[in-house]
């Protein structure tokens, strides 16, 4: 009995012990994880996650049948850990193009498992205990997280929106940075600044003059950049992605990072880069090499076809770089003219999969819920995909808890959708709208 009770014990003084590292406190909720449940149980229409339900351009993905098939088994081995060589030489070749620069395709690109690992490369790399990170509201999700594992600090300033007087519709462009609060985060423990542009959620493209105060600001304070450029090739309306590597006193001091799964819509191949200076860059292969080493040789060959293609094509009507944003540009005028139509006031993006709109006139539909300090917008969209069976993501995801109670009247709504998926969506609105009209 003695040796039982020891044993028991034994075994219930090792169970108490924590188990998790303290780097995982505080960030193990996702809203992606409840968001994704609720839209796999109960949308008829999904416009909530980021990726397109089209098929990815016929040439890439014959590119990939020709890999898998040719008869180069090498092709199912390992590659040069740190970027397949066909991948990495002609990203080299197309960033010389948008740079203006001589690039190493060996010390100045880097292939990841999407843009993803990417940005975690970044902070892993570069953020050390006690350093401050600045990052832009509102802001893809994963940055807040990122820094706290790598032990940094984020500091948050966010886009304030400017409505225009004249009655039109809100632009993401209207969204802006006060010089003066942006300049105000910067102290001697700024480590880095997150720049997104175009902007995910809200669509912004940053305008020369905002990179160039970002960038002036850089340099004032010895500051890294990471520019995450996934959305580099979405850009609508005749507007420019000015990359911020290209300013004076940039490159030296900024990481891009790119994503086949955006560029060429095919995100679960989870293909990204990054492409920069090599003092930056070989701390950047430490980390890739001690964490995954190694991603898909095939789907590396399979890009590196595509973006051969791509070269070929620069700058000419049949680019996929330049028909993709044509495309997306009139799927965001749908969805902007179908939320417009029934009254949820949308900030129409100039780039990205994504669209912000006001749900401020929708309040008396939604049951107030007695006892919960959940958000207005959570609350939204939890009940328009049980009763409407339209998925979306409220927008004070991408805000820290210090802000988010301010922007709570707002929901994301991707468009890189099929066009019966669209219509779908308006069919709801549509419905909904008369259901409003006659109660």
């Amino acid at each position: 009995v003695k040796a039982s009770n020891s044993l028991s014990f034994s075994l219930q003084a090792k169970m108490s012990r924590p188990v998790q590292a303290r780097r995982l406190e505080g960030i193990d909720k996702n809203i992606w994880v409840e968001f994704v449940k609720l839209a796999a149980t109960y949308s008829k229409v999904n416009l909530g996650q980021g990726f397109p339900d089209f098929p990815a351009p016929d040439f890439l993905t014959e590119a990939f049948t020709r890999a898998l098939g040719r008869g180069n088994h090498m092709l199912h081995q390992y590659t040069r850990a740190f970027g397949h060589p066909p991948l990495v030489k002609v990203l080299a070749q197309f960033f010389e193009k948008l740079l203006g620069r001589d690039l190493d395709p060996m010390t100045n690109v880097m292939v990841t498992v999407g843009a993803y690992q990417a940005l975690f490369c970044c902070f892993q790399a570069l953020v050390d205990e006690g350093d401050e990170v600045i990052i832009i509201e509102p802001f893809f999700d994963c940055y807040e997280p990122m820094v706290k594992m790598a032990g940094g600090t984020p500091v948050f300033v966010p886009l304030r929106p400017n409505p225009p007087k004249d009655g039109k519709l809100m632009s993401s462009a209207d969204w802006q940075l006060d010089p003066a609060e942006l300049a105000s985060k910067f102290s001697e423990r700024t480590k880095a600044i997150v720049l997104n542009s175009p902007n995910n959620p809200l669509g912004k493209v940053f305008s020369c003059g905002e990179l160039g105060l970002i960038a002036e600001l850089c340099v004032k304070h010895d500051v890294l950049c990471i520019s995450d450029e996934v959305y580099e090739w979405l850009v609508y309306d005749g507007k420019q992605h000015i990359r911020i590597a290209s300013l004076q006193g940039m490159w030296d001091r900024t990481v891009i990072i790119g994503s086949a799964g955006k560029t060429f819509s095919a995100t679960g191949w989870k293909v990204g880069w990054v492409v920069g200076p090599d003092r930056l860059l070989q701390h950047l292969r430490t980390v890739h090499q001690n964490s995954v080493y190694h991603c898909a040789t095939i789907a590396q060959e399979a890009v590196a076809q595509g973006f051969q293609r791509e070269l070929m094509l620069y700058g000419k009507p049949e680019s996929y770089f330049v028909q993709l944003p044509k495309e997306l540009q009139q799927k965001r005028d749908w969805l902007v003219q179908s939320l417009d139509g029934v009254g949820m006031k949308p900030i129409v993006p100039e780039g990205t999969y994504f669209l912000v709109a006001d749900i401020s006139q929708f309040k008396s539909d939604v049951p107030d819920v007695p006892n919960s300090d959940e958000p207005y917008d959570y609350r939204f969209a939890k009940w328009m995909v049980k009763n409407k069976g339209l998925a979306a993501i409220p927008l004070s995801a991408f805000y820290s808890e210090t802000h988010k109670n301010n922007y709570t009247n707002f929901i994301r709504f991707c468009f890189a959708k099929e066009e019966a998926t669209l219509k779908a969506a308006n069919d709801i609105l549509q419905k909904w709208k008369r259901e409003k009209s006659s109660s």
